[in-house]
């Protein structure tokens, strides 16, 4: 039996104003997927894909008035990913603050605390077992406005916390470090995870502090500055309410272990 990872989403959706949105839940290089709308609100039509930088796919859904269920499927091959490289752009816009990672104003405590360590490897390593100490999971402990900087003051958040403390910090010690929206097979309970990458030695890796899933069952949905580049919907004129949300992922026939080495995310 071949090793698969099993995913799938299902939103349920009351729209009130139609309009179109963006869903970002289907994963770069599915062995098979299947995405289906059903109920009022679905036009009928296959919705078009749009193609964004590091494999984040973008379908828009020009939606009408009323109940919506969307449903995403997919299997895709688990296994050790070719690292991919950081290229010039990378090195630009992933050293920058962004809108949850305010890198400018980590400074001072990213130097003091991880300025010494000899190299990129070591200073993110102390990064991840930072947060780790720092902060607790609390589920509901924080708000989708807070930033890098209310989660270290907050001493608590969850994954998308822990993740903008890492890329901030990284960034302040001028480490290109991005947001990734993941599936991860193994995490309880089972929800989308936030986890982050960083450069390591002209490559990008995958780090996550909150050590909840093991990295080489993760598959990357979205890539990018923050939370705010990676949202799984998003309104584009459209309004409506989000009533309900179910998330599974399970890799088979066995989990993989964590492990202390290096791991990239395909």
């Amino acid at each position: 039996m071949s090793p698969l990872c099993r995913l799938e989403t299902e939103l349920s959706l009351q729209i009130t104003k139609p309009g179109r949105v963006a869903l970002s839940v289907a994963v770069s290089s599915p062995v098979h997927e299947e995405l289906t709308l059903t109920g009022p609100a679905a036009t009928g039509g296959r919705p078009p894909v749009v193609e964004f930088r590091h494999g984040t796919r973008v379908h828009l859904l020009d939606l009408a008035a009323g109940g919506l269920t969307i449903a995403y499927r997919a299997e895709c091959a688990p296994g050790a990913a070719e690292p991919e490289p950081v290229s010039e752009h990378d090195l630009i816009l992933y050293t920058r603050p962004s809108r949850y990672c305010q890198s400018d104003r980590f400074l001072a405590m990213a130097t003091a605390e991880f300025g010494a360590l000899d190299d990129a490897r070591s200073k993110v390593d102390a990064i991840v077992d930072f947060a780790a100490r720092r902060l607790s999971y609390v589920i509901g402990s924080s708000r989708s406005s807070d930033g890098a900087i209310d989660t270290v003051l907050a001493g608590a958040g969850v994954c998308r916390d822990y993740a903008h403390v890492c890329v901030a910090l990284c960034r302040a010690l001028d480490i290109p470090a991005r947001f990734v929206a993941v599936y991860a097979p193994g995490l309880s309970p089972m929800d989308f995870h936030a986890v982050f990458e960083a450069a390591i030695d002209g490559h990008w890796y995958v780090f996550d502090a909150t050590h909840l899933a093991p990295r080489a069952s993760m598959v990357r949905i979205a890539t990018g500055r923050d939370a705010a580049d990676t949202a799984f919907l998003t309104t584009l004129g459209a309004e409506l309410d989000l009533t309900a949300t179910s998330v599974g992922a399970v890799a088979a026939p066995v989990l993989p272990a964590e492990t202390s080495g290096l791991v990239a995310l395909k």
